[in-house]
């Protein structure tokens, strides 16, 4: 744990940061932002709120308690009335996440499958702390990812066609590739019928290919999954899906899901760039630094490029297997709001300049937020924030609204009313 933790009657609490040294991590970029000596270990995530996995603590007279326990003593108080009397609960979960290496291939379930896959387990005794334990929580976990350095990811399926063309190189290998890759490109054709209907852009033919397709992938032989990577490594191809694959290959040998690249879209964002993944879409992050913002759940079904536990059938039982491509979303102001279909949480920054003019905040008005100061100092309501640090905002009700000043950057989560 780093950073200072301080008790504010008034406008904020300083929030104690909990770090995750997961292996895919960095070991500069969050102790950089938090200006703290890094210690060689992986920093991953930086997470901020009231998860039981890892809550946020402050300082009170009687000692360092969680945020939740905070929150828990007068949910009212804390979380405004409606927020409240909707969740009990602060009902998002803000990170810094820090990708070195890539994150595991995943996808997250709605929030009937959640409560179902959670009730199951909990039925099955399966510990919590189990590495095979898919549902850790009953909720689901829409999520926004926004760069702060330059961001690379994959997220959604292509369409059966393009990944057809993309993987018809691997034709070209030796015999136990062809033999394995045969049925995968078969499981893209489609019937005349349905081939008419993805012309015309039907969903059903569509997501019909692509589950058979990837139930087909996992039942690669061991030969072909070798064959694969030896191709891979050996290939001349240049281009960023072949750069990220050898890559992929070189940690990950043997894992059919190294040619992800092809079946998935891959994306750029630049600083201030975002995109929204909601359930069920399948998607990676790997590379890069970036705020994250999801709803307060750890649910994670992971589908390859991962030494933790991978269930298959499960994954494709909250896939949802429709052709998309990421809306990336670009702010158009320094104080920008970015949309999200979601009721539990929104993401937005502010910036201010060296002039010192003031700014009212946009979040925090009859809901709780948690922000951080990526860059530079802002004092808000009186109290200061220098970079790296983060406080829990209370909703404030029929109190002014917050102001904030000076030459910084920070990003809000708060709760959309």
């Amino acid at each position: 744990m780093t950073g200072s933790i301080k008790q504010s009657m008034g406008n904020l609490y300083k929030l104690q940061h909990q770090i995750k040294h997961y292996e895919w991590g960095s070991a500069d970029l969050i102790p950089q932002l938090l200006g703290v000596r890094a210690d060689g270990s992986p920093w991953a995530e930086l997470w901020m709120g009231s998860h039981p996995g890892s809550p946020s603590l402050v300082s009170l007279p009687a000692g360092d308690v969680s945020l939740g326990e905070l929150i828990a003593g007068d949910p009212r108080r804390y979380l405004g009335e409606k927020t409240a009397k909707r969740y009990g609960e602060l009902p998002f979960l803000f990170k810094l996440l820090a990708a070195e290496k890539p994150l595991s291939i995943q996808a997250h379930p709605n929030l009937a499958q959640a409560g179902e896959g959670f009730e199951r387990e909990n039925r099955a005794q399966i510990a919590h702390n189990a590495p095979h334990r898919n549902y850790h929580d009953p909720n689901h976990k829409p999520e926004i990812i926004c760069a702060l350095t330059p961001f690379t990811g994959m997220c959604g399926f292509r369409s059966p066609g393009e990944i057809a063309r993309l993987l018809s190189v691997f034709l070209t290998g030796s015999a136990a590739l062809r033999e394995g890759f045969t049925p995968l490109l078969r499981a893209l054709e489609m019937p005349e019928p349905a081939a008419e209907a993805e012309s015309r852009g039907s969903p059903p033919a569509q997501s019909l290919a692509l589950q058979t397709f990837f139930g087909t992938l996992f039942s690669l032989p061991r030969e072909a999954r070798q064959a694969l990577t030896d191709f891979i490594l050996s290939a001349r191809d240049t281009g960023g899906e072949w750069e990220l694959m050898r890559e992929f290959a070189r940690q990950y040998p043997g894992d059919p899901a190294i040619i992800a690249p092809l079946y998935l879209n891959v994306f750029h964002l630049e600083p201030g760039e975002a995109i929204f993944i909601n359930a069920g879409i399948l998607h990676a992050y790997i590379h890069g630094f970036g705020v994250e913002l999801m709803a307060n759940s750890d649910n994670v079904l992971r589908g390859g490029l991962t030494p933790k536990h991978i269930d298959v059938p499960e994954l494709m039982k909250v896939l949802d297997f429709t052709p998309m491509r990421p809306r990336i979303i670009k702010p158009d102001s320094g104080c920008f709001t970015y949309p999200a279909p979601c009721e539990e949480f929104s993401l937005s920054v502010m910036r201010g300049g060296a002039d010192g003019e003031s700014q009212t905040a946009n979040f925090a008005r009859n809901a709780p937020a948690i922000c951080i100061v990526t860059e530079g100092e802002v004092s808000i309501g009186g109290e200061v924030l220098k970079q790296g640090e983060a406080a829990f905002i209370p909703a404030r009700g029929d109190k002014d609204p917050l102001v904030l000043q000076g030459n910084f950057t920070l990003y809000a989560a708060s709760v959309p009313l």
